[in-house]
C-alpha cells in the first residue's frame, strides 16, 4: 500500500469549552495514528471570524495535521469528520514535494522574522521624531 504526506485542516464549532476541543483534536490525532498515520505537524490556529456563516456559525476553531500514512487514511477520517457533529467543516490533500519544501521554508522564515523582530523601546523615538517632521511641515 503506497503511502504519503497528507494535509487536513478541520473547522470546529467555536462555541465549544476549550476542554471539549482539545478532546475533539485528541481524537482526530488517535485516529490517525491508530489507522497507520503518523503525525509530523499540528498547527492550532484557534478561534477565527468566519467570512460567511457556517451552520449557524459566525466564528470557527482552525487546526491543521500534517502526518505521513498510507493512502487509504483518506477515505475513513473523512468518514470520521462526517460523524463528528462538532466538526463543520474539513478538507484534506496529500502533499507534493514541493508543498513540503515550502511548508519548511515558510517556518525557517518566520522563526527568523520573530528574531528580527525590533523592540518598541527602539521604535517609539523614530515615531517621536516623523511626529516632530510633521508638524514642522504644518507650520510652514
Amino acid at each position: 500500500m503506497k503511502s504519503g504526506v497528507y494535509e487536513s485542516a478541520i473547522l470546529i464549532n467555536a462555541a465549544l469549552e476549550d476542554n471539549q476541543i482539545e478532546n475533539v483534536l485528541n481524537r482526530v490525532r488517535e485516529f490517525i495514528t491508530t489507522n497507520g498515520g503518523q503525525i509530523r505537524d499540528f498547527e492550532n490556529w484557534g478561534r477565527k471570524r468566519l467570512a460567511y456563516p457556517v451552520e449557524k456559525n459566525k466564528i470557527g476553531y482552525y487546526a491543521i495535521f500534517r502526518f505521513d500514512a498510507p493512502g487509504s487514511i483518506v477515505s475513513k477520517l473523512e468518514r470520521f469528520y462526517n460523524l463528528d457533529e462538532h466538526i463543520l467543516r474539513y478538507l484534506t490533500i496529500k502533499l507534493s514535494k514541493e508543498a513540503l519544501e515550502q511548508i519548511e521554508t515558510n517556518k525557517t522564515q518566520s522563526v527568523s522574522l520573530k528574531e528580527e523582530t525590533i523592540p518598541e523601546s527602539e521604535l517609539t523615538p523614530q515615531i517621536e521624531e516623523e511626529e516632530e517632521e510633521i508638524e514642522d511641515n504644518d507650520k510652514n
